[in-house]
């Protein structure tokens, strides 16, 4: 079995180190481990290629990958490899969800606080050698409790998962959207008076209590159809669904009329479900609190983008899943899959090609 590694990116971390091949033939000696680090030549590679692990695939190279059995992506998100040639084969694809979603999870955690307690104003504050404790509490929205609030989730795979459950142990309350709020079986939950499900499988990492005392909340889970409720009842919400069709511009005008004039919003799913030119009329006309963008439609971000120049905005540079064990963890994955892959076995991470993630 041939396996082609191709994972040039212009960021180093995204790019495969060279020991990753060199462990594989190590620990898989009877196959074939291709790694470039650049895409010239890979399509005489794909050729007789039965495993591909990258980002994506033009058309023409699918073209040639006569041998292709199985595509492995080391991002969550698989829409660059969802073309009609791929989706209507018998070729299985796999992505690295479960990788990312302690590391993420954590960047959301501190934008939350960082929105929460003004954290960027203070720094502006700073450099200017200003004390600004009055000029802190007169802005809007003014520095705020976390523990209390109610965090609205969209998306509630891996990395929605391990948000709701760092939630839960800050005491917030927390109401999340995905496509199916039913119960499944790695997934317990149970129907709810008010037709929402309340979901069992989240234990937060306290003891279950909040600062006054009381039980911690549960998460609710809601169907894609009452998204604009939870939009309306959230102090915080937090974007981590996949990109597809449906989701695009999920985050509308309208959709932003329905938050709180508080409220702060969250991107660390994919820059396209939001419609920026909703979001920055909204930011501009304060009908938001505040944004805190880690994705973008067009990365890196244009230096003459509006979103630089909002006081109100909190931008990282696509970081959140930033991490020295990346790659390490990336490994443990790969070879798990390529284990299963050899004895025929389910794969990790099984991407669903026709929902798109």
């Amino acid at each position: 079995m041939k396996v082609l590694i191709v994972l040039h990116h212009r960021f180093e971390l995204w790019q495969a180190p060279p020991w990753l091949a060199e462990r594989l033939r190590k620990d898989f000696p009877a196959h074939e481990f291709v790694h470039l680090d650049t895409y010239e030549g890979m399509e005489q590679h794909l050729a007789n290629a039965e495993v591909f692990i990258g980002w994506s695939l033009r058309s023409e190279q699918i073209a040639v990958a006569k041998r292709l059995r199985w595509i492995h992506s080391p991002a969550a998100a698989v829409h660059e490899l969802l073309k009609p040639e791929i989706v209507q084969s018998e070729v299985v694809i796999t992505n690295a969800r479960g990788i990312h979603g302690p590391v993420v999870a954590e960047h959301v955690i501190a934008q939350i606080f960082a929105l929460a307690k003004r954290l960027p104003s203070a720094i502006r504050y700073q450099q200017q050698h200003k004390w600004a404790q009055e000029d802190l509490w007169n802005e809007r929205p003014r520095p705020r409790e976390v523990a209390g609030s109610t965090l609205g989730l969209i998306g509630i795979g891996a990395i929605g998962r391990e948000v709701a459950r760092l939630a839960l142990a800050l005491g917030m309350r927390v109401l999340a959207i995905r496509e199916h709020p039913e119960k499944s079986p790695d997934d317990p939950i149970s129907r709810s008076s008010d037709g929402s499900t309340v979901a069992q499988g989240f234990s937060p990492v306290s003891s279950g209590r909040n600062r006054e005392g009381a039980s911690a909340p549960e998460v609710k889970v809601y169907g894609p159809g009452e998204t604009d409720r939870v939009l309306a009842e959230s102090d915080f919400v937090v974007l981590c669904a996949p990109l597809t069709p449906r989701t695009r511009h999920l985050i509308n005008a309208a959709r932003l009329a329905r938050m709180k004039p508080d409220a702060c919003l969250v991107n660390v799913g994919r820059g396209p479900l939001i419609d920026d030119a909703a979001l920055l009329a909204a930011l501009r006309a304060r009908q938001l609190g505040a944004a805190a963008l880690d994705v973008f439609a067009e990365e890196p971000l244009p230096a003459d983008s509006a979103y630089w120049q909002m006081e109100n905005v909190l931008i990282t540079p696509h970081t959140a899943a930033v991490t020295g064990k990346l790659w390490e963890r990336h490994y443990a994955l790969i070879s798990e899959n390529l284990r299963r892959y050899l004895a025929g076995q389910p794969l990790l991470g099984l991407v669903d090609k026709h929902k798109g993630y």
